[in-house]
């Protein structure tokens, strides 16, 4: 009965993980628009199960999460400087993520996970200084614009 009951766990446990992504995300000094200090992506949706990836393409850029701008229950992470960093997503919800030397220039990206914008409010309360927390509020209204629930009350009222 429990060898059953562990390879019913371990069955399921894998067939969660293979839906699981990878998302390569790279810190840049300037993206083909010409954009400085940039993430490759700065909108990333993700879902619950998927590993985000930060790659240092160019160097002096870290990729961190900001303390008390991530959902409920999700670990906080933090990138060493010129080091690639992996984030796995465990909860629904926004994930503010800055690069500590650049994010006064604007170098932030926004996770969303599950089209959850709930917690938006949080994170504009943290604190990301300068040009950042403009980037992030922009973000925000892209990700709460851009969500299924939005499509769908914009397609009713049509």
């Amino acid at each position: 009965m429990k060898k059953t009951l562990l390879a019913t766990t371990l069955l399921i446990g894998s067939a969660v993980s293979s839906f699981a992504e990878t998302i390569e995300v790279e810190m840049l000094n300037q993206n083909e628009a010409g954009d400085r200090m940039v993430f490759s992506q700065e909108l990333i949706r993700a879902e619950v199960g998927d590993v985000i990836r930060f790659i240092p393409t160019d160097k002096s850029h870290n990729a961190q999460s900001v303390k008390d701008a991530l959902p409920a229950g999700q670990e906080e992470f933090r990138g060493r400087m010129n080091q690639e960093v992996e984030y796995t997503v465990t909860e629904t919800g926004l994930t503010a993520v800055i690069c500590l030397p650049h994010q006064v220039m604007g170098m932030v990206a926004l996770v969303v996970v599950g089209d959850d914008t709930s917690n938006a409010d949080q994170i504009l309360e943290a604190r990301i200084p300068g040009k950042g927390m403009e980037k992030i509020e922009a973000l925000i209204e892209e990700a709460r614009a851009s969500a299924p629930a939005a499509e769908d009350a914009s397609a009713k009222d049509s």
